[in-house]
């Protein structure tokens, strides 16, 4: 088959100013439940898109953690390249997309560390493989093979037993929206596609787009 001639038909739901919430929090939080009460893999999974000084932007696929009105939250290695990329330029884009639904969102905004008590949390929640892991990976750095991480794995296994503390350079960050989109699939590829953007008055202002 040619890859060209793929095509979907979306037709399962609408997305309309009347139906949608005026707050873009509001809206996100009904999708990402409808996303999960409809078993759709991974509906926490987003897309993180940062950029570089070199100006070079770059993806990669995260797991939402929290939000709420401050703005969404993830946790990872602050010496990998998003950690680096966000240091030097915290502006940043994510993504949902939710296929089974035929649903797309988009955020944009700064991002912030989360504070120190937040990271702690979080990372004290999580599985012990994972906090192990946490220590194990110098993420986004070149390793010789799978077994420098199987290695590292069993040192700080040994070192820290069932009580690894967070690392230091280990923790969350928080993105506070400034711009939202919600992309709802309809036929005849006319589809529903909504921006909302953050006003000087703490409001959101509604518009709708051309697919």
């Amino acid at each position: 088959m040619n890859i060209a001639d793929l095509r979907k038909s979306y037709e399962k739901a609408e997305l309309s100013e009347s139906a949608s919430h005026a707050d873009p929090l509001q809206q996100f939080d009904q999708w990402l439940n409808e996303a999960i009460r409809g078993e759709v893999p991974e509906p926490n999974a987003m897309t993180l898109a940062t950029v570089g000084s070199d100006l070079r932007p770059s993806t990669r696929v995260v797991l939402v953690k929290g939000y709420d009105e401050r703005g969404i939250v993830w946790y990872t290695n602050y010496h990998s390249r998003k950690g680096r990329e966000l240091a030097g330029n915290p502006f940043a884009a994510l993504q949902f997309h939710w296929v089974e639904l035929e649903r797309v969102v988009r955020i944009e905004g700064v991002v912030e560390k989360v504070s120190d008590e937040e990271s702690d949390a979080y990372f004290h929640s999580r599985p012990l493989d994972s906090r192990i892991g946490a220590w194990a990976s110098p993420q986004s750095e070149v390793i010789d093979s799978r077994a420098v991480l199987v290695t590292n794995a069993a040192k700080y296994g040994a070192q820290f037993l069932l009580k690894p503390p967070r690392p230091p350079h280990w923790g969350g960050y928080r993105l506070r929206p400034d711009h939202w989109q919600f992309w709802q699939g309809r036929k005849s590829r006319l589809h529903d596609r909504l921006r909302y953007t953050l006003q000087a008055d703490g409001g959101w202002l509604r518009e709708r787009l051309a697919p």
